[in-house]
C-alpha cells in the first residue's frame, strides 16, 4: 500500500489584526484626553506632566500595536497590496510634518501659541482618521474607514467646543469608538 502523505498548507492572512492598537489608542484618549478635561476644569489637581504623560503612553502603545500588525499582515501580502501599505504608511509622516507646520503656523501668525493646546489634538485626530479612511479603503476594511470617519468630524466638531469639555468630548466619543471599534474588530476578524 501507497501511503499518500497530504501536506496541509496555511495561508497567512493579509488582514489587519487592530485590536491591540484599538486599545492603545482608547486608553490615550480616555486616560489622556480625560485627565487633560480634569486637570483643565479644576475638578482634580494634577500634575500638569500627568494627562500628557497618559497620552503618550497610549499613543505609543497603540503605535507600536499597529505598527506590528501591519508588518505582519503584509509578509503574506501581493507586491501591489506591499506597495500601497508602503505608501499609506508615508502619510503618516507627512500628514503629521504639514499638521505641525500649520498649528506652529497658525499660533505664531496670530501671536497665540496657546491655540496649540487644542490645534494639536484635533488636528492630530483628524490626520489620523484620513489616514484611516485611506488605510480602510486599500484594506478593504470598513469598520477601519468608518472608525476614520467618526474621528475626523469629531475632531473638527471639537473645536466649537471651549474650555475644558473640548477634552471631555474627545475622549469620550474619540475613546469610545476606539473601544467599539476594539469590540467590533474580533467579529470582522471572525466573519
Amino acid at each position: 500500500m501507497n501511503a499518500t502523505a497530504l501536506r496541509v498548507t496555511t495561508v497567512a492572512s493579509t488582514d489587519v489584526d487592530n485590536r491591540a492598537a484599538y486599545l492603545g489608542f482608547a486608553f490615550a484618549y480616555v486616560f489622556g484626553h480625560g485627565a487633560a478635561m480634569l486637570s483643565k476644569s479644576g475638578a482634580v489637581l494634577m500634575p500638569s506632566w500627568l494627562p500628557i504623560g497618559l497620552l503618550a503612553t497610549g499613543l505609543l502603545a497603540g503605535t507600536v500595536f499597529a505598527m506590528t500588525a501591519s508588518l505582519r499582515a503584509q509578509k503574506a501580502a501581493s507586491e501591489a497590496r506591499r506597495r500601497a501599505e508602503k505608501l499609506v504608511g508615508m502619510a503618516w509622516m507627512t500628514g503629521f510634518t504639514a499638521l505641525a507646520l500649520a498649528v506652529t503656523g497658525v499660533s505664531t501668525v496670530f501671536d497665540k501659541p496657546e491655540l496649540q493646546t487644542v490645534l494639536w489634538p484635533a488636528g492630530s485626530t483628524i490626520v489620523v482618521g484620513l489616514i484611516y479612511i485611506a488605510e480602510g479603503a486599500i484594506r478593504g476594511n470598513a469598520l477601519h474607514y468608518n472608525l476614520g470617519t467618526w474621528l475626523m468630524l469629531v475632531a473638527a466638531a471639537t473645536l466649537f467646543i471651549p474650555g475644558a469639555g473640548f477634552f471631555g468630548t474627545l475622549a469620550v466619543l474619540g475613546g469610545g469608538a476606539y473601544l467599539l471599534a476594539a469590540f467590533l474588530e474580533r467579529r470582522r476578524l471572525a466573519a
